[in-house]
């Protein structure tokens, strides 16, 4: 038997491109949509989150190609493609799935909502009562505010705003000539207008659309369409090429906050990268819209339907439970749940006794996370709380917390990151507050993202100060604690609390990293101890002793590591790599990858947790934290992975690993081509969803 070439590590066909990936990603999430098992509210929701994953990709990801190709139109990633053909392939891929979309809603989604007694009705099908009423609100809730803005002479073709829904309104004369005005939907009515006596909802733009006369009294003749632009978002807050070109430039003090600023209007002006418009969009009308917005053909997308499925999400459905999955309610983890929620004595005690794992959402973030900064803001032991900010929600009980702990004369320091995508302005707004209330806020790391989940409690016990620590997967947030699958370590070890406070000290006070006993932090050693424990797992495997890795993750698209995967694979070294989203690694590729397995769970709660296992001849070591293998989370972010020594907890771990490795309902296998085939259970076999598992084994 001829043995399998090895093919070249180094092989630009030996990696998948990441922005296609990404889109592969997106298109697994459109399946659920799809599902015909699932609950018909739980697919309208899945469309509506297919319409936010198509607007975040156009901006950042489309954006990005667009760039590229002006500033550096010759430059390729691992895959050898350079901007222009990316740029051509994800819009060939992303048209693809808009019309799937398009179609499942229309055609599916739609007419069983119908069967369900829920009614989108067009404007046209409406009995004259409900026009009536539709005129009256439009009357008394909608003219007011509306801005017609016309295009002639004595006015200028208006700013289009990004992610704005606009009417193109063509007002024909008597004498046959037509004038432009674009007219915007207001933002602060809501999309989805109810009809009385539950005879449906009617979309805002066409109550607009339908009642124009009375914004535009005595027209002979008015024709609306709609349309939307889509801007494109940077990668960062200042320009990162100039900076990278002079790594030895000083910003000025406290102007990370002025250029994340101008980032945000910057946003708002940026390119157009999508022009998104009805599907009967007039097309005369469309090419002088093209030539007004600067932009070419291939950047228009034509829409069956609605234009924005993203506010699907705003479409509130009362009383049809039966149309929903059942209600999920977060238990109390079991060592924490007969704690009074003012012993804090009770619950530092606990954390002392013993290292707790959180897995979040099936437990309950605000008996524990939350409880433990609570504790810290009122125990009179606690002399300083220390927490980085990279998320957090609008009315946040957290940063109620740290104040409270500030009135009470605590040492209180946050590290708020102001470069957090589309969460820019809030956390200025946050840092201002808690500035203001007496904390010690640093606004991020110069030249650095700052994606740590971390959390030190200082406090003064019977033998000495004791550092309580919160070693997190995911934000700070009391939402998404609910939605997103994180984990979270409550621990007390003395040594780990050392580096904790040693990486605050870096994060606050621009000390130089002193070395890190235990944590892994990037960029300045997590490469590279990742880096080694692959090479060991190879070394291991060719010596005949124990090996293995096994990962979860939400990305997975270094090079590098992707490289020193292969080599491990090479030596038969058996990878597991559960990755939620893109992934740039080629699994199970004869001479390459032949034994990596990559799957990807997706379900009601968005993986998000970060678990990484190394067989180490049988001595294994695991690790969790906020880092994934992305080339900008190793050399571009502030990030820690923790090891974990609890053994109950390993066992913890091991056991949430290895459910994922079973679910034979929500997961989905990687081919050797990079595309990826949904599992089913075998005949006779029961059917194993991952996330219902550890709602029901969490109780």
């Amino acid at each position: 038997m001829d043995a399998i070439p090895l093919l070249n590590v180094d092989a630009h066909d030996a990696y998948l491109n990441r922005e296609l990936s990404w889109l592969a990603f997106a298109r697994r999430v459109l399946e659920i949509a799809e599902d015909e098992t699932q609950p018909l509210l739980e697919r309208v929701k899945f469309a509506g989150i297919m319409g936010m994953i198509f607007d975040e990709f156009v901006m950042k990801r489309l954006g990005g190609l667009h760039r590229k190709l002006k500033t550096q139109p010759e430059s390729t990633g691992c895959d050898g493609r350079r901007p222009a053909e990316e740029l051509y392939l994800c819009r060939e891929e992303l048209q693809r799935q808009m019309r799937i979309l398009n179609d499942l809603f229309e055609d599916v989604l739609r007419p069983a909502l119908s069967r369900e007694g829920i009614f989108l009705r067009s404007y046209d099908s409406l009995i004259d009562e409900d026009k009536t009423f539709l005129q009256k609100y439009f009357e008394e809730s909608v003219l007011p505010i509306l801005t017609p803005l016309a295009v002639d002479a004595a006015h200028p073709f208006p700013f289009i705003s990004n992610l704005s829904l606009n009417l193109a309104v063509v007002i024909t004369k008597a004498d046959g000539r037509h004038r432009f005005v674009r007219l915007k939907v207001p933002a602060n009515r809501r999309r989805w207008v109810s009809l009385p006596e539950n005879r449906g909802f009617v979309r805002l733009e066409e109550i607009i659309a339908n009642n124009l006369q009375l914004l535009f009294p005595g027209a002979p003749s008015i024709a609306a369409s709609c349309f939307r632009v889509t801007r494109g978002a940077k990668d960062n807050p200042w320009d990162r090429a100039r900076l990278d070109d002079h790594p030895d430039e000083e910003l000025e003090p406290g102007s990370i906050i002025d250029m994340v600023t101008a980032e945000l209007n910057y946003r708002k002006f940026a390119g157009i990268v999508r022009l998104e418009v009805s599907e009967s969009f007039p097309g005369e009308l469309l090419d002088w819209l093209i030539e007004k917005l600067d932009i070419g053909v291939s950047q228009v997308m034509k829409i069956r339907g609605m234009l924005n499925y993203g506010d699907l999400l705003e479409l509130k459905i009362e009383g049809r439970n039966d149309l929903r999955d059942g209600p999920h309610v977060p238990v109390h983890h079991a060592r924490l749940k007969n704690i009074h929620p003012q012993d804090s004595e009770a619950f530092f005690a606990e954390i002392k006794k013993k290292d707790v794992l959180i897995h979040l959402p099936y437990h309950d973030f605000d008996s524990s996370v939350l409880r433990l900064l609570q504790h810290a803001a009122a125990d009179p032991k606690v002399l300083a709380i220390k927490l980085t900010i990279y998320r957090t929600s609008t009315q946040s009980p957290i940063v109620k917390a740290l104040l409270e702990a500030s009135q009470r004369g605590k040492q209180v320091a946050v590290l708020v990151e102001i470069t957090a995508r589309f969460d820019e302005a809030p956390n200025i707004a946050w840092g201002k507050k808690l500035e203001q209330g007496g904390a010690h806020v640093v606004y991020g790391v110069e030249r650095l993202k700052t994606h740590v989940k971390l959390a030190m409690i200082v406090r003064e016990e019977s033998d000495g100060i004791r550092r309580y620590v919160h070693f997190g997967t995911g934000n700070y947030h009391t939402g998404t604690a609910r939605l997103y699958g994180d984990l979270g370590i409550l621990s007390s070890n003395r040594q780990l609390g050392e580096d904790v406070g040693r990486l605050f000290n870096e994060l606050t006070g621009a000390i130089a990293p002193q070395g890190y006993s235990l944590l892994f932090v990037a960029p300045h050693n997590m490469r590279e101890r990742f880096t080694a424990l692959i090479r060991q797992e190879a070394a291991n495997c060719k010596a005949g002793k124990p090996a293995g890795i096994r990962a979860k993750l939400n990305q997975l698209q270094d090079c590098d590591i992707i490289r020193e995967l292969y080599l491990a694979s090479r030596a038969g070294v058996p990878i597991s790599l559960n990755v939620r989203g893109l992934c740039s690694l080629r699994a199970g590729v004869p001479g390459l990858s032949e034994t990596i397995r990559v799957f990807s769970i997706i379900g009601r709660f968005l993986e998000h947790s970060r678990i990484y296992r190394f067989e180490n001849n049988g001595d294994p070591i695991f690790l969790i934290g906020s880092s994934d293998w992305m080339k900008r989370n190793l050399d571009r972010r502030i990030e820690t992975i923790v090891p974990v020594f609890n053994t109950e907890i390993q066992a913890e771990l091991e056991e949430i690993l290895s459910v994922y490795e079973r679910d034979n309902t929500f997961s989905w296998d990687m081919l050797p081509d990079g595309s990826y085939v949904r599992r089913k259970p075998a005949p006779g076999e029961e059917p194993l969803s991952a996330q219902r598992h550890f709602t029901s084994f969490t109780r």
